[in-house]
């Protein structure tokens, strides 16, 4: 914390300091401690330049090489201040001024002009060229990567943490890349400055010198003119170790190891190149005319270094050995054919001209959707639904979509490419292609997207393609929730509950129930969309149930009054709860039909009544539905399942409560009463 503070207020500081640097003169001795402190940067920089693995190890160089070409040209500032003012820039300056170059302005100018060319032509020039098109390039791919990241994670090779890891280095590199493009410029801009810079302080140094001060000519080029170059000189170092940073982080590629380790390993796997070297070098030796001593010792020398290496012939399996990754199978393999037989539990099959919505670069945003239904859909019913399969299936007719369910087809619907879907019961006159609203049934048509401002003028819903695919799915997903919850889920399920509730499990598994009965019972709450996240209630509820009878119908019944008033709770409104009813003779009829069987209870009762009361209970249900209000049938608890068994065939999705159920917290609504005695009676 208290590092974290002071890099918070060291770097501003630093900044300012830099700022104040051009503006207030110094002392000489600080000025030598200043430039001396600038070449030990500089030789940090390119160090560490050599010593990363990937360049996003180094992702601030770019914002460090500004802060560093601005430091180095505050202080050329506040050099020459003080060579114009006092004749003297300290030790540092005088040094490279007098001692490096041997106090001659020539080889002075000589060797600053060569320094200059090396820095600007060669090492700047080729650097930014090197970031232009990485920067370039990187940009370019980003798509592709951020979809290969989709696909491994739609495919479940990698964990919704890993993906949004890769996904921040896709940006991160792709951020890096357009810096350096920028950051080049500084370092292109540095050398032009030094230039013009040290012309400056040379002409200013001599009018100085001679028409303020009086000195002859000679002794001004002594004074200032040398004190120029030393200056130019001693920041030109810096800036050249700055550039070969600059050019070796742009040019490096990602590797396991540093620069220094890759180029020795490298070169170690090359021996014949290097043995043929040494042979070139000897044979250029023996050349007449040519010294001969140089030449033959470095020849030998390489050659006997090429002797001490390995010989990649002898050793062919090391460097493919090396890699740990999984070999795919041959594709006539029996595993190959046994993962091509490999029935996912969840699929979605686009159509060829439905591709767009999977695909990022063009703003498709499909698979995304999916993930987050995964979870959503795991709050609300209490499972970790499986990943969903997404490919094309150029057997769909265009437009059209399917969803799977253990390689069945149990829904499919239309995503016309450009349309968007408009709910509403006014549409006609909208142009566009009337079609049916795929989980409600609702009237709907699709409409251009272009006219998505006329569709909410006429007072409709606006749907687009991915949310009515994403909705449809999650539709599928609650209908088919029991078979998608398969034995393993179960296992996973039981093995978190017993990370905080350990004694619940140790009651109920292996014994008195197996994880196969356990998965029944979820199962079977599951059907009737009842949410199985509070599993320790539920499992608490079973345990008990199970030491009198392992009854299946009697295992959901009492997992069903644990829960009790949660599953009321979510199918009301408000605290609203709207209740269809029995007539109490009919009910009273009911409960006297009641028989067990080795199925489960159910009730003995003619054909026609069965199918009056199913039918009843379906309109009733169909109208508050239409109003808005749905409603649940309620019933004495007896009565609940098997009535809910009568009256799933025509009404699906009406749940069916018992009395016991409702707890005391709701305020219930009469939305209807069965009554069919009129029938009973004939």
């Amino acid at each position: 914390m208290k590092s974290n503070r002071v890099a918070q207020i060291g770097v501003p500081a630093v900044i300012i300091g830099i700022v104040v640097m051009m503006v207030v003169p110094m002392p000489a001795i600080l000025l030598d401690l200043l430039l001396a402190f600038n070449i030990t940067l500089s030789i940090l920089i390119m160090l560490v330049s050599l010593a990363v693995t990937k360049p996003l190890d180094f992702a601030v160089f770019p914002s460090l090489l500004l802060i560093a070409t601005l430091f180095r040209l505050a202080m050329n500032l506040a050099a020459t201040r003080l060579v114009l003012l006092d004749g003297y820039a300290g030790e540092v300056i005088n040094a490279f001024g007098h001692f490096v170059v041997g106090g001659s302005l020539i080889v002075g100018l000589v060797v600053f002009v060569i320094l200059m060319v090396i820095q600007f032509v060669v090492i700047t020039n080729g650097a930014g060229r090197v970031a232009e098109v990485a920067a370039r390039f990187t940009l370019d791919a980003m798509p592709g990567k951020q979809m290969a990241v989709d696909a491994d994670l739609n495919s479940g090779l990698i964990d919704e943490n890993e993906a949004r890891r890769r996904r921040k280095e896709v940006a991160s590199e792709a951020d890096f890349y357009g810096a350096m493009d920028g950051a080049s410029k500084f370092v292109k801009g540095d050398a032009i400055a030094a230039i013009v810079i040290t012309l400056v302080n040379l002409i200013g140094g001599l009018i100085v010198g001679v028409v303020q001060r009086g000195m002859p000519i000679g002794d001004a080029v002594t004074t200032y003119s040398l004190l120029s170059i030393g200056d130019g000189l001693v920041s030109q170092i810096p800036a050249l170790l700055l550039s070969i940073s600059t050019g070796l982080i742009v040019t490096r590629a990602t590797t396991e190891n540093d620069m220094g380790t890759d180029l020795l390993g490298q070169f170690a796997r090359q021996r014949q190149a290097i043995q043929l070297a040494g042979g070139a070098v000897i044979v250029v030796g023996l050349v007449p005319g040519l010294p001969k001593v140089p030449f033959l010792l470095l020849g030998g020398l390489a050659l006997l270094i090429a002797s001490r290496l390995p010989d990649p012939r002898t050793q062919p399996e090391v460097t493919e050995a090396e890699p740990e990754l999984p070999r795919e199978p041959q594709k006539d393999s029996p595993v190959a054919i046994a993962q091509d037989m490999r029935v996912e539990p969840l699929e979605l099959e686009l159509a060829y001209d439905l591709i767009d919505l999977v695909d990022a670069s063009s703003g498709g945003d499909l698979l995304d959707r999916v993930r987050a239904l995964r979870r959503k859909l795991a709050q609300e019913i209490g499972i970790v639904v499986p990943l969903v399969r997404t490919r094309d299936n150029l057997d769909l007719p265009p437009r059209h979509y399917a969803i799977k369910v253990h390689g069945v087809e149990v829904a499919r619907g239309q995503a016309p490419a450009g349309m968007v879907l408009a709910i509403g019961e006014d549409l006609d006159g909208l142009p566009g292609m009337v079609t049916k609203e795929p989980v409600f049934g609702l009237d709907a048509k699709w409409i251009p997207a272009e006219l998505r401002e006329h569709i909410a003028l006429a007072n409709a819903t606006v749907v687009d393609r991915s949310s009515v695919i994403t909705t449809h799915m999650a539709e599928v997903v609650r209908t088919y929730a029991a078979q998608l919850l398969g034995r393993e889920d179960v296992k996973m399920l039981v093995d978190i509950v017993k990370q905080n509730h350990p004694v619940v499990i140790d009651e109920l598994t292996p014994q008195p129930l197996s994880l196969g009965e356990i998965q029944r019972t979820l199962q079977a709450l599951l059907d009737e969309r009842v949410c199985i996240r509070d599993l320790v209630r539920i499992f608490e509820a079973m345990s008990l149930r199970a030491k009198t009878s392992l009854d299946a119908d009697g295992l959901v019944e009492a997992a069903r009054g644990a829960l009790g008033a949660a599953i009321a709770m979510s199918h009301a409104v408000d605290s609203r709860l709207n209740v269809i009813t029995f007539d109490p003779m009919l009910e009273q009829r009911l409960l006297e039909c009641l028989r067990a069987g080795d199925s489960g209870t159910f009730l003995m009762l003619d054909p026609m009544l069965s199918e009056r009361i199913a039918m009843e209970s379906a309109r009733l249900a169909a109208e508050n539905e239409a109003a808005g209000e749905p409603a649940v049938l309620v019933c004495a608890q007896p009565l609940r399942l098997p009535v809910r068994r009568v009256v799933e065939a025509t009404s699906p999705r009406l749940p069916v409560l018992s009395y016991a159920e409702l707890g005391g917290q709701l305020t219930l609504v009469t939305a209807g009463v069965v009554n069919v005695q009129e029938v009973t009676a004939a």
